[in-house]
């Protein structure tokens, strides 16, 4: 009876992938999505799942500060005219910022880690070196980039490691041109910039924003729940 205590894990992760693939599909096609905005991009992972998962066409904007992770983004991303690479972090306010390169690269953050509420990411979450990054405000990158790729119904993707909902409160009018946004909440908290997923929600809430969907993105480590994504949608859009 063994395979009956095993099998869980692996259908549990199918089962979160498939939800938010599906999701994702469903809401970019019903609210017309033409960019998406995917910051805190790593190595490219989640343009990848765009592409072959939810098939999604539109131009996919890349942000990666990571010096080593943003070159392995610009060698995917080399030839397609629909993958735009940016190297630089989205964050309170334009000019430069410390870095954190973690061990493991995808925990790499603005912000220090901290394991005293949970330490199963204490060895991949840990500093190996520190670099300096250009850093701009979400309002600044917006009017650049839209006044150059004409898009008029962006997405916005967050997954910056403890630094999510600071970007969203520091451009609080230019958050609210995006038609939706999708951002790692903080059940047990691993950086010190963290907010507790409770918070998190009201006050993406308080700009403008409903929940549509939560997609658990740490499966694994049953029966631990320590991190969740939300999709949201744009309360406006909801009343149309």
């Amino acid at each position: 009876m063994g395979w009956i205590r095993r099998r869980p894990a692996t259908v549990k992760k199918n089962l979160y992938e498939e939800w938010e693939v599906a999701h994702l599909r469903q809401l970019f096609d019903h609210y017309a999505v033409d960019c998406v905005f995917d910051v805190g991009a790593n190595v490219g992972q989640y343009a990848r799942m765009l592409r072959e998962k939810v098939k999604f066409t539109g131009l996919v904007i890349s942000f990666e500060p990571n010096p080593d992770a943003a070159a392995a983004l610009r060698r995917s991303a080399r030839g397609k005219s629909d993958w735009v690479v940016e190297d630089l972090a989205i964050g309170a306010s334009d000019g430069t910022a410390t870095f954190n390169v973690m061990k493991a690269s995808q925990f790499s953050s603005l912000s220090t880690p901290r394991h005293d509420e949970v330490d199963i990411f204490a060895k991949k979450n840990t500093i190996t070196k520190s670099v300096t990054v250009k850093t701009e405000n979400l309002a600044t990158t917006l009017e650049r980039l839209s006044s150059h790729y004409a898009f008029r119904r962006p997405f916005l993707k967050l997954d910056t490691q403890g630094f999510d909902v600071q970007i969203v409160t520091s451009a609080r009018d230019a958050v609210r041109r995006f038609v939706g946004l999708q951002s790692e909440l903080s059940v047990k908290k691993i950086y010190g910039d963290s907010v507790d997923f409770r918070d998190a929600i009201t006050t993406y809430e308080e700009c403008g924003f409903q929940l549509s969907a939560l997609v658990p993105n740490n499966e694994g480590h049953f029966p631990r729940l320590v991190e969740t994504d939300c999709i949201m949608v744009r309360s406006d859009l909801l009343s149309a």
